[in-house]
């Protein structure tokens, strides 16, 4: 995730900000212009962009913000009182409930970081245009994690630390938030969009496995017996090996975790390679690791950084930044997933 420069004072302002803290002015995000944009305040709850002075166009926050769980913006002729994250709601839970609205805080922070990053990669939020489901967001009580033809549920007590760590311990598993299961969830949508029925299903299967394993008795059987012996010989996580969509799924939360973290190192200039702080000539942060990188280029960054950041997460008495070690088959379905959403963004 890129910091931000404030319009108004040239201050470093982040994704979540709605104030700059040096000068005052009100911030908003611009899901079009994909930036954190300092605000005139036109009253009547409306604003315009400083950058653009008195002619640009009227502006108006989300209808979300007023729950405190929202900053970005919509153009104020546009026909939804919703921005283009909250748009995608399509169930939330009871607000009367405190506990709720927390939540819901939580879930729309982890959400805002996942359609930031489809949107960096120029990903379709609707798949109506190839036959598909939009993409939609349960965000409900009592329900199971998941995702079907385009909707992706997502349970309340995921919100909550001390339950998602008691589900990562009954799970086994090294590495549960929120933010990991919408990035897993998004996986399937756009294996519906990207993998299911195109050019692209024949390497899938390759690489990946018959998708047309049936699902629930494979999903049985992982849960029953756990991953095969050898599953981190082929796999980037145990949970992987239980059918190709979850191996694919998996898959494609780990690039979102590569870019995202890779993005951010660079806009702190955190490279961990020997000769790379203060180098002349070619530099990360010139690049842009959503849009212009090599995959060859992102893994050889992505494992120095991830080692580098899991040791100083045990010296200050963490659990590992990045608990996973990635076999040379997963490097190969990375590419394969940095390939797809490549040839897609053309």
């Amino acid at each position: 995730m890129k910091t931000f420069k404030c319009g108004a004072c040239s201050n470093t302002v982040y994704f979540e900000n709605v104030q700059c803290l040096r000068c005052g002015h009100p911030l908003g995000f611009r899901s079009d212009k994909l930036e954190i944009r300092a605000l005139t305040d036109e009253g009547d709850g409306l604003y315009r962009d400083y950058r653009k002075g008195a002619g640009a166009r009227h502006l108006r926050y989300c209808a979300n913000t007023g729950h405190g769980v929202c900053n970005w913006l919509v153009p104020a002729d546009s026909p939804s009182q919703y921005c283009t994250a909250c748009e995608l709601n399509r169930t939330i839970p009871d607000l009367s409930d405190p506990a709720n609205v927390f939540a819901w805080g939580e879930f729309e922070r982890a959400k805002k970081r996942l359609i930031y990053s489809l949107l960096r990669l120029g990903l379709p939020l609707d798949g109506t245009a190839v036959g598909k489901a939009p993409l939609n967001f349960d965000f409900v009580n009592d329900a199971l994690t998941g995702h079907l033809d385009g909707v992706i549920t997502i349970a309340v007590g995921e919100a909550d630390a001390v339950e998602r760590e008691r589900q990562r311990k009954a799970m086994a598993e090294t590495y549960r938030s929120l933010l990991g299961h919408l990035r897993h969830e998004s996986g399937h949508y756009y294996w519906m969009l990207l993998i299911d029925g195109t050019r692209e299903i024949d390497r899938f299967r390759e690489l990946f496995g018959d998708e047309r394993e049936h699902y629930g008795a494979a999903l049985e059987r992982h849960h029953a017996q756990g991953p095969p012996a050898d599953w981190s010989l082929r796999h980037v996580s145990a949970y992987a090996s239980a059918h190709p969509w979850e191996d694919w799924a998996e898959t494609w939360a780990h690039y979102l975790h590569m870019i995202d973290a890779l993005d951010t190192a660079a806009v702190h200039r955190i490279e961990p390679r020997a000769g790379r702080f203060g180098a002349s000539g070619w530099s990360p942060w010139q690049l842009d690791v959503y849009r212009t990188e090599s995959f060859d280029m992102l893994i050889r960054r992505w494992v120095p950084l991830t080692l580098a950041l899991n040791d100083i997460n045990r010296s200050m008495g963490h659990d590992d930044f990045y608990p996973f070690v990635i076999p040379d088959l997963a490097v190969t379905k990375l590419a394969f997933v940095h390939r797809v959403i490549r040839w897609a963004m053309k």
